[in-house]
């Protein structure tokens, strides 16, 4: 079985211009991201996908690998659907992708390589996430967390950025806040890549909502990581005063 990783990474962002080349402590975002999941046992091999030359270079500045992919994608699936496709036409093949993000620096390289195995040993599933488990209802409200409600066999039901399940007595199932972490099998992302947006997905802004539409198999595992991502300026300053804080922890 072999395993692809893959970093989508964009220049523009509406809430943070250049965010992947952000400094973090004398390294960039993206260099933080690629050097943890280059830590994996489990991947074969490791590209950052972008569309901008700036990024492009910067990622050759360290030693990574990159392909540059077209503007037009508008989600981080149909941009390694891509580089999927590219490293097919050059010879090369892959059982499973696995899509990271690039704004959790802190990303722990356990995390890919359980969620690969997860999935290699499902074969009725087409792809595999993550979730965390909490009993803090508060969770619920916010719509920046995304909640995933799973059967028995940990397949997906739905996702939703509001408070699902609803509770409506006393009894406390806990949420499972989702974490934006996947695996696909080769032909299910080839698959993704053809489908058009859906009317769920839509509505709450949730690219995973296209492929349960769609029938698509999402089988989610439980982790106790949690990664924080960086979505604004502010972020990036609490997450640099985190890794500072430790820094001088571990010097006491």
């Amino acid at each position: 079985m072999k395993t692809l990783g893959i970093i989508p990474s964009r220049y523009a962002s509406t809430r943070f211009p250049a965010k992947p080349l952000a400094d973090i402590a004398g390294k960039s975002m993206l260099q933080r991201v690629w050097e943890q999941c280059a830590l994996s046992k489990e991947l074969d091999a490791l590209f950052v996908a972008t569309d901008d030359q700036r990024i492009f270079d910067h990622v050759l500045s360290f030693g990574g690998k990159v392909l540059m992919t077209s503007e037009a994608h508008q989600s981080g699936s149909d941009r390694c659907g891509e580089v999927l496709d590219q490293l097919e036409q050059k010879g090369h093949s892959f059982d499973i992708i696995v899509n990271i993000q690039g704004d959790e620096p802190m990303l722990n390289p356990t995390q890919i390589d359980d969620l690969i195995r997860f999935l290699g040993d499902r074969p009725k599933a087409d792809l595999a996430s993550q979730f965390k488990r909490t009993n803090d209802l508060s969770f619920g409200e916010d719509p920046n967390c995304v909640k995933v409600v799973t059967a028995l066999n940990s397949k997906a039901l739905y996702f939703s950025r509001s408070a699902v399940p609803y509770f409506r007595n006393e009894t406390n199932a806990g949420i499972k806040k989702h974490i934006g972490l996947y695996a696909y099998k080769t032909e299910a992302l080839k698959r993704i890549c053809k489908l058009s947006p859906s009317l769920l997905e839509k509505t709450e802004s949730l690219e995973q909502l296209r492929w349960l539409e769609n029938d698509l198999s999402i089988f989610m595992q439980e982790t106790e990581f949690e990664n924080k991502g960086v979505d604004t300026p502010e972020d990036l300053k609490a997450l640099v005063k985190l890794l500072n804080d430790r820094s001088i922890e571990g010097e006491g």
